[in-house]
């Protein structure tokens, strides 16, 4: 990615549950540290919504069909056949905001309160496990998966790998 591509973050917090970070600042670092890494060639926008337990339960019972909450959900705009393969995106503009040519990446939705008890289930702080799951997100939104171990072990390493670009470690 060249220097001059940037992400927008449009970020919304729908929970009174304070993690006392810039969670909106922190999240455009991350993913500009995940597009960077993987190359993206256009500006990119990224929509962020920070819940609750009960507000991404719900939109994971609807949308998923599982009832139940989880720490972070991911919903890609663009159907990437290979992981961070952006000729899907030469013929078809429809994946670009028409007012600012921004490439759309998709939704990310993260559960303040998971953010909080996952941290301290792994002995970290709650900075590191936010940014955690904003680059897990958005490598979902780029196209990878960890439904198998290699997978997972891909991902694994390019979630530590912009983490630490950042400075942000375990």
């Amino acid at each position: 990615m060249e220097d001059n591509k940037m992400v927008s973050v449009q970020y919304e917090c729908e929970t009174d549950i304070s993690l006392e970070l810039d969670c909106e600042a922190l999240a455009k670092k991350v993913a500009q540290s995940v597009l960077e890494l993987e190359n993206c060639p256009y500006d990119s926008q990224v929509n962020l919504v920070l819940t609750d337990n009960s507000g991404i339960h719900e939109v994971n019972r609807q949308f998923r069909g599982i009832d139940a909450p989880t720490d972070v959900l991911s919903f890609p705009m663009i159907p990437f056949e290979t992981p961070a393969d952006y000729q899907i995106l030469d013929q078809d503009e429809s994946f670009f905001d028409l007012d600012t040519e921004e490439l759309l990446l998709g939704d990310i939705m993260i559960s303040a309160e998971r953010v909080i008890s996952q941290a301290e289930d792994y002995g970290h702080s709650i900075k590191r496990e936010f940014c955690f799951l904003v680059a897990h997100s958005m490598l979902h939104l780029l196209g990878y998966d960890h439904m198998v171990p290699e997978e997972a072990a891909i991902m694994e390493q390019k979630q530590e790998a912009a983490l630490e670009k950042l400075g942000i470690t375990r």
